[in-house]
């Protein structure tokens, strides 16, 4: 058999970013699928593929879903870019399946997910393919998503389908495929439990199972993506896994070389740079504009500018953003106690608010919920977040690792209000919380309390899986980010102060 050749331009995460913008201004960054998509050099014996998460993340996602209402602009978006095969993300269940077919059925690319079926089971709804290459090249394409959207999304968003473990999933479609494909490739929207250097398992949980993936089957290509880190080419278990950062910073490309027997793929991560092609920003401005001249519009005002600081600082002094996340749950839910974060790459906000400030500053599509907890799980979720503290070799403070590899993990340290609380980082975790008090009255165990979270939280992500089986008093249907515009609404211009009440020693 003569040589023949298969290249892969992959992007994953790209959370609505396309144009060139990251928001925060106008201002054109090296980023977004435009800087993406103009380097792709397709023909006949390439494949454009994307990993999930398009539609939410970025304001624009959130400008398509509020306005507009369905997903058919990214799937044009999608098809100018020449994509040929995508699989879902965790975050493309978060508005709806309506809001996610209005995506698909516009979508020229072919969607593979092999673990998502009907409700009642059956045939999966995108099955994996055989895509002959015009070489002749047979490329076998199965697509997975991390079953945590089980415990993430709203029941409501994915009542009518099924999302089952994917490594089953994934195992079945690789044996119908492996005798009809010359090269198989899995497209997995989730990431890695090891280290890939040392195997060291990073999380018990199965979020991710991709080093799972390369250990017990044996696929040739395997397309990461979730962690939102770059993962440079490599071999693991005889499988060639990559993985790109999110938000359109970059892109993969896999070339596949196969003579006779003998398989040969190599990768190169290319950076988002130069122009964007201008028939493809002329043809979407008008949404664009759109979305800008509607992040700018001033939704109210603050008594003064909330400044972030670095986010060890804000961690271990508090937040004046936070205090603010913290009341408003406070005020939407009539709960007693409150727990919120901030994003990894946390901003503040002017003291004139536009929605564009707002959306930067908290850019989840959260609902919130209501739990009674004990005071035994107050203090085991004091505990957890303090884990986000260590000493440096210097004695100095600083982040603990666990909350910064192999994923960056900000978001799943927690603010507190309602409850006062001393961190004594010289103890080992989950001995530190050397106070707690509630209305001046150290907490006991038996002690029970009403505490507002996100939904994100609420379903005991990020380490905080004490929560789960704890009764729930109310659910908040709206959004975060609706309630907090709704607080300024209430509140116009005078904005009730509220300060956490913590100190870390």
């Amino acid at each position: 058999m003569a040589d023949k050749k298969l290249t892969v331009y992959f992007t994953s995460d790209l959370h609505g970013y396309i144009y060139p913008t990251d928001y925060r201004s106008r201002d054109e960054r090296d980023i977004g699928l435009f800087k993406c998509a103009s380097r792709f050099a397709k023909d006949g014996n390439t494949l454009v593929i994307d990993g999930g998460d398009l539609l939410q993340g970025s304001p624009l996602g959130a400008f398509c879903h509020d306005t507009i209402g369905d997903g058919r602009a990214f799937a044009e978006i999608m098809n100018r870019c020449g994509y040929d095969y995508v699989t879902l993300g965790n975050h493309d269940f978060n508005f709806g399946t309506d809001y996610l077919d209005s995506y698909l059925g516009n979508l020229n690319a072919r969607c593979v997910c092999e673990n998502v079926s009907a409700k009642n089971g059956g045939a999966p709804l995108y099955p994996a393919c055989v895509h002959t290459l015009e070489n002749g090249l047979r490329v076998g394409i199965v697509g997975i998503v991390t079953d945590y959207v089980n415990i993430w999304e709203r029941p409501e968003h994915i009542a009518s389908i099924r999302i089952s473990d994917p490594i089953p999933a994934a195992a079945g479609a690789l044996s119908k495929l492996r005798e009809i494909s010359d090269v198989t490739l899995c497209v997995y929207h989730g990431g890695f439990e090891r280290d890939l250097a040392t195997g060291r398992v990073l999380s018990a949980t199965h979020e991710n199972v991709a080093y799972r993936i390369c250990q017990e089957l044996d696929f040739d290509i395997l397309l990461t993506g979730h962690q939102h880190m770059s993962v440079p080419g490599q071999t693991l278990f005889g499988t060639f896994v990559v993985q790109p950062a999110d938000r359109g910073q970059e892109f993969i490309r896999v070339e596949a070389e196969l003579s006779g027997e003998e398989k040969r793929i190599r990768s190169e991560t290319v950076p988002a740079h130069g122009a964007c092609r201008g028939e493809w920003t002329e043809e979407f401005s008008e949404m664009e504009r759109g979305a800008q001249n509607w992040l700018d519009e001033v939704i109210g005002t603050l008594p003064r500018a909330l400044t972030p600081d670095t986010p060890l600082r804000m961690a271990s002094e508090g937040s004046a953003l936070a205090d603010l996340f913290n009341a408003v749950q406070l005020w939407a839910s009539g709960a007693q106690l409150s727990a919120t974060s901030l994003a990894n790459d946390a901003a503040g906000l002017p003291k004139t608010v536009r929605r564009r400030d707002l959306l930067i500053a908290y850019p989840y599509t959260n609902t919130l919920a209501v739990l009674e907890i004990t005071g035994r799980v107050l203090r085991s979720a004091l505990e957890r977040s303090a884990e986000y503290f260590s000493r440096g070799e210097d004695g100095a403070l600083c982040v603990s690792d666990a909350f910064l590899r192999p994923k960056v993990e900000r978001y799943n340290y927690d603010y507190y209000a309602g409850v006062s609380y001393v961190y004594d980082i010289s103890r080992p975790a989950g001995e530190r919380v050397a106070v707690m008090r509630v209305n001046g009255r150290d907490v006991r165990d038996g002690d029970v309390f009403t505490i507002c979270l996100n939904s994100y939280r609420a379903s005991g992500t990020g380490g905080y899986d004490f929560y789960v089986g704890c009764r729930v008093v109310r659910e908040i249907g709206t959004e975060m980010a609706d309630l907090i515009l709704d607080y300024f609404k209430e509140f116009k211009g005078s904005i009730p102060a509220l300060q956490s009440d913590f100190h870390v020693i």
